[in-house]
Formats: structure tokens, sequence, C-alpha cells
């Protein structure tokens, strides 16, 4: 495994040279601001560079990305209501306990896995919560 670091769009362009003379037979793309910034950017240069990338969001896969893992949005948006209603008629935040996501999606890109040469097996396309076709 190797780790690179990009803190600008610039780096990571230069992140996928250094990923091809490293021998990168993949690539997983974690949760970053820069990262999901520049989503449509790194997707295609993974394309480019015919890198199979897993990355924290589904937005990612929507992008051209192959697949993306994350916890559900709009679960996360509805819990966090929830919380606000709460506060808002008299709970005090410290009183409220802290919670962990327990939806997640998976999102699987079958354009780019075809690009890629990469047959997804069915018991990972029957898990997914959506396949792009």
């Amino acid at each position: 495994m190797q780790t690179l670091e990009a803190r600008n769009p610039q780096e990571i362009d230069s992140a996928f040279p250094a990923m091809t003379r490293e021998r990168a037979g993949a690539l997983v793309i974690l949760a970053d601001a820069i990262f999901t910034n520049q989503l449509r950017q790194i997707a295609e240069l993974a394309a480019k560079k015919r890198l199979p990338a897993i990355y924290v969001g589904t937005e990612y896969a929507e992008a051209g990305g192959l697949m993306g893992y994350s916890a559900n949005l709009l679960d996360l948006e509805r819990r966090a209501a929830t919380f606000v209603d709460k506060i808002l008629r008299g709970a005090k935040p410290a009183d409220l306990p802290v919670e962990q996501p327990t939806k997640f999606e998976l999102v699987v890109n079958g354009k780019t896995a075809k690009a890629l040469g990469l047959t997804i097996p069915p018991s990972l396309l029957l898990r997914a919560d959506r396949v792009i076709k």
C-alpha cells in the first residue's frame, strides 16, 4: 500500500504519475473537502490511468468513479433535523446522545467497470443500492 497526499488540484494531478510509477493496482480516496471539490478531476484521472477506484462518497461514482460507499446523507440530515428540533424545544446539546450512522449506501458505476475491462461480481451488484448502467 502506498499513501499519497494532495492539498490542492495541482498536487492531485501530480499524484497520478506517481501512482503509475509505483504500479498502483487500485485507488482508495478518503473523505476530504479538497477531494470532494475535485471529484470529477479525480474520477477522470483514475479513468485515464485505468485505475479502479473506490471513494468515500457515492457522488464519485455518479461522476464516473468505479464505486462509492458512504453513510446515507439523506438519513443523516433527517437525524440532524431531529436533534435541531429537540434543541429548539429546550434540550441541552450536551444531554443529547452521540449517534453513528446506521444506513450506508453503495453505488457501482457499471459504465466505468466496462471501460476498465472489469467484471463486477454479481454478489456485489446485488448488494449495491444503485448500479449506474
